[in-house]
């Protein structure tokens, strides 16, 4: 769902095609919630709270289809600037969070087995893996991904964490004064999410041809990562593909590169930290294995 969709909604007849709640009509939804709600409720009250924190989204209809909503939510979501809310919005929108992850299912990283000692390949989807922590391929603004419903995995981890991530992340990059540097790593809790830790990584973006910079600069993103994990007493760390996808770096030689530099990383400095690398795509579930066949 874009944002031109999120507004077009306004101006939908509750009556079409798509039947829609009308908000005012049930106050309910407009009282202090209960412990007992449903997700569905929780989904109508969280909505109807962005709605009215964003004046131009007035008169939006919600539809009744529960898919239909959760896509709203997260669009209003992802569209919502950096800001504090209450405690009420927090509590509910923790357990509507906290209830969708274990809808889709948590994966702990005792479950897994290595493929060697201290080192995990994992296909799956990220923001429901409990370790130490998840990297997220970050954009230098270090927000998180503004887009309604983009499927990067910087929104779809900022999204299952909750509004507190996108606030914290924008505490840091006020405080530093400047947008974060590719190479770098910051580490902020994880909020709804089942592990501990996000650590944010910048990647370059590909223009043209790889060049050596490029390179250098996704290795000092493993690097960095690593390190400040280790200096967080992080026991274990799952890395996403950085910089492939959107920032087109190519699938092989991201992967030789995350693998060459956590191997080197674990031998110089003698960490025992363990790493997940999980892959969302056939493609690169494929290199990993052949990689790490070698390692």
């Amino acid at each position: 769902m874009s944002e031109k969709e999120i507004c077009d909604r306004k101006n939908k007849n509750p009556g079409a095609e798509t039947e829609c709640f009308n908000l005012g009509a049930n106050p309910v939804f407009s009282e202090k919630r209960e412990d007992n709600m449903t997700q569905s409720e929780r989904q109508i009250y969280l909505i109807e709270r962005l709605i009215a924190e964003q004046p131009r989204y007035n008169g939006l209809a919600v539809p009744r289809d529960e898919a239909e909503r959760k896509n709203l939510l997260r669009s209003l979501f992802n569209v919502r600037m950096p800001k504090e809310t209450d405690e009420d919005f927090l509590k509910i929108q923790d357990e509507y969070l906290r209830e969708e992850t274990a809808r889709k299912g948590v994966t702990d990283i005792a479950e897994l087995t290595p493929v060697k000692d201290g080192i995990y390949l994992w296909r799956g989807d990220i923001t429901t893996l409990r370790c130490g922590a998840v990297v997220n391929a970050a954009n230098s603004g270090m927000t998180g991904c503004y887009v309604p419903c983009h499927a990067c995995i910087d929104n779809c981890i900022h999204t299952y964490a909750g509004v507190q991530l996108r606030l914290e992340c924008a505490r840091i990059i006020n405080e530093q004064g400047c947008e974060e540097k590719t190479g770098g790593a910051k580490i902020t809790p994880a909020y709804n999410l089942p592990c501990e830790y996000v650590i944010h990584t910048v990647g370059p973006i590909v223009r043209g041809a790889l060049t050596k910079t490029d390179k250098n600069l996704l290795a000092s993103c493993y690097r960095s990562c690593l390190n400040i994990a280790d200096k967080n007493s992080v026991k274990s760390v799952a890395f996403c593909c950085i910089s492939t996808g959107e920032f087109h770096f190519p699938n092989d030689k991201a992967a030789e590169i995350a693998v060459k530099t956590v191997k080197e990383y674990k031998e110089r400095t003698e960490s025992e930290i363990e790493v997940i690398f999980n892959v969302f795509k056939n493609v690169d579930h494929e290199i990993y294995r052949s990689l790490l066949g070698k390692y």
